[in-house]
């Protein structure tokens, strides 16, 4: 007889870990859930709200995704917030999920969430891996849409946006900070 220990001993148990998820998995799970109070206690704990996870989505994403509609503000209020970052999987923004997604059980979400982004500075330029910007996710536009429906309206809203930035862009806007010359009054008798 041997006095060899058993080859078929139980492992160690695993270490106790009392200290849950953290700050950033509560921050995904908030946006997946819609949950306000675990958002607002994960962000008592955070810098940044971009955190990104193995598919390279951020709570932006899964708020947008989940239609969480009680959190999406307040992640885009965030001071730390960029609104354009793009997924690993097809290298998607949140305003390309928005336009891609339906959401027909919930009529207005759509317009709700495009607008939303696009109100927060959402870029509508930037393409996704299939060289996709969100407007070219809609369906083709032709002479027979109707102007009233969803897909439309968020065209309409993303050329919208596009020409305004193009104005901004060459300086033809007045920005609201800058500071105006009373002195300096304009004329038609010029």
């Amino acid at each position: 007889m041997s006095g060899a220990p058993s080859r078929s001993a139980p492992p160690p148990p695993p270490p106790e870990d009392d200290t849950g998820a953290s700050p950033n998995e509560r921050l995904l799970a908030a946006a997946k859930h819609d949950n306000e109070e675990m958002l607002e206690n994960a962000l008592e704990e955070l810098e940044d709200v971009n955190y990104v996870d193995g598919l390279g989505n951020t709570a932006l994403h899964y708020a947008v995704m989940n239609a969480s509609t009680s959190v999406l503000e307040s992640i885009l209020e965030h001071e730390t917030c960029d609104v354009d970052l793009r997924n690993r999987l097809q290298g998607d923004t949140p305003l390309h999920i928005a336009v891609r997604n339906k959401w027909e059980e919930h009529e207005g979400m759509r317009l709700y969430l495009v607008g939303t982004l696009l109100e927060a500075g959402a870029d509508t330029k930037i393409k996704n891996r299939y060289n996709q910007k969100p407007i070219d996710l809609l369906p083709p536009s032709n002479a027979s849409a109707d102007p009233e429906s969803d897909d439309e309206k968020i065209r309409a809203a993303i050329r919208r946006t596009e020409a305004e930035e193009m104005v901004a862009n060459k300086g033809d806007v007045v920005d609201e900070d800058d500071e105006v010359d009373p002195n300096d009054i304009a004329s038609d008798s010029d």
